[in-house]
């Protein structure tokens, strides 16, 4: 099986569950460390004549990273495209399920089993709060309706303040976001790379929670530790 992933997640969910079926890869997935695979340009904008020319038996993609029209471009080349449609943690697993039968896989990993038996064993929060979690910006972006992370957060006792929002990553002007007056500001490394320099001055007096953005967004290998990572990132925000 010749495997060519346009998602980082499921690059390194494949790469760690079937070593050797990958030949191919975006620029962005940078996990595992030290994969060695033919890079296909972005996420938005794959070398499709690259990918092509690798010959995969199946190409996987994600509904919301990957754009139609590639996926559409390498479907009328013959390609096998497998696309995923990931909205929450358990769908998450049922997708991973999924992308790692058809990729070959001969039997369910061990870190798939215990990424989900870390998410079942979450007690209820015991104190639930509000947040707003920022994407991007000039122009700034949050989290809106209907988006892995946001389900993530609300695991976690967070709850966003733009989950029923019409659009799944608003452009709310930052004046907003401020009157809203979250109990906290969850700033993410991706797909903004909010740092500790930039991000948390555009919110005086609010704590702020700076996160990985694998823990976040990304559904793989990195479910099993996301819990008690962002965990902790969350409560050192209120200390």
């Amino acid at each position: 099986m010749r495997v060519v992933s346009l998602v980082p997640s499921l690059t390194e969910a494949v790469a760690v569950t079937l070593p050797g079926a990958l030949v191919g890869a975006t620029d962005w997935c940078s996990c595992p460390p030290g994969l060695d695979v033919t890079r296909v340009g972005g996420t938005k904008n794959p070398d499709t004549g690259r990918v092509l020319a690798l010959g995969p038996d199946l190409v996987i993609a994600n509904e919301e990273e990957n754009r139609a029209p590639d996926l559409d471009a390498l479907r009328a080349a013959g390609l096998r495209v497998l696309v995923t449609e990931v909205r929450t943690v358990p769908q998450a697993f049922r997708e991973l399920d999924r992308v790692l039968t058809a990729c070959g896989a001969p039997a369910r990993p061990p870190w798939l089993a215990e990424a989900e038996a870390v998410w079942a064993a979450l007690p209820p929060p015991a104190v639930r709060r509000t947040a707003v979690v920022p994407v991007w910006r000039r122009p700034w972006m949050v989290l809106g309706r209907d988006t892995f992370a946001g389900d993530v957060l609300a695991r976690l006792g967070v709850d966003h303040l733009y989950a029923g929002h019409a659009d799944r990553y608003p452009r709310v002007p930052l004046e907003e976001l401020r009157a809203a007056a979250p109990d906290l500001v969850v700033l993410p490394d991706e797909p903004y790379r909010f740092t500790a320099d930039d991000g948390p001055e555009a919110f005086p007096g609010l704590p702020c929670a700076l996160v990985g953005g694998r823990h976040l967004t990304w559904y793989g290998p990195s479910l099993a530790e996301a819990p008690g990572v962002l965990a902790a990132a969350l409560r050192a925000a209120r200390r």
